[in-house]
């Protein structure tokens, strides 16, 4: 009776980790809907400074419910296993938003992203869509990078 139990609490906690997989209009969409300013966090698993800095995103979501966070996987661009975006989500414990952004080539859309992104990883887009107010990070955030920008893009 005891591994039914188990196999069971297996598969509630991996389906509580599934991922939306987006295309990029569905994706603009959601970073401009609603009143909340977002963080948008553009990562992938193999990205070893991406990982680094999950743990801010995290208490950003976790102590501020007037900021929505919004984690964007990239690594579709490489490879389309979604097991392995929603393995690393359950593991990590990531309770912020995360999608699977299905983009191949990333020249075609990072520039509607933001016309100063140049690609790299991580990069977090900060932006209050009733203002219009925006501003990007690229590289890895250092702890206290989030608040001081959120502060920028609200007033």
């Amino acid at each position: 009776m005891k591994p039914v139990i188990l196999f069971f609490a297996l598969i509630v906690s991996v389906s509580a980790y599934s991922q939306a997989i987006v295309k990029l209009p569905e994706l603009q969409e959601m970073m401009n809907e609603g009143q909340k300013v977002k963080v948008i966090n553009f990562w992938a698993t193999w990205c070893a400074p991406c990982i680094k800095e999950m743990p801010f995103l995290e208490r950003l979501n976790k102590e501020n419910k007037d900021v929505k966070v919004l984690l964007v996987s990239l690594d579709f661009d490489l490879d389309h296993d979604q097991s392995k975006i929603t393995s690393f989500v359950a593991r990590k414990k990531l309770n912020s938003e995360v999608v699977i952004l299905d983009e191949p080539d990333p020249s075609k859309w990072i520039d509607k992203i933001d016309k100063g992104w140049s690609g790299t990883l991580p990069a977090t887009l900060v932006m209050n869509p009733v203002t219009g107010k925006r501003k990007l990070i690229q590289g890895e955030l250092k702890n206290g990078d989030l608040q001081k920008i959120i502060a920028e893009v609200s007033q």
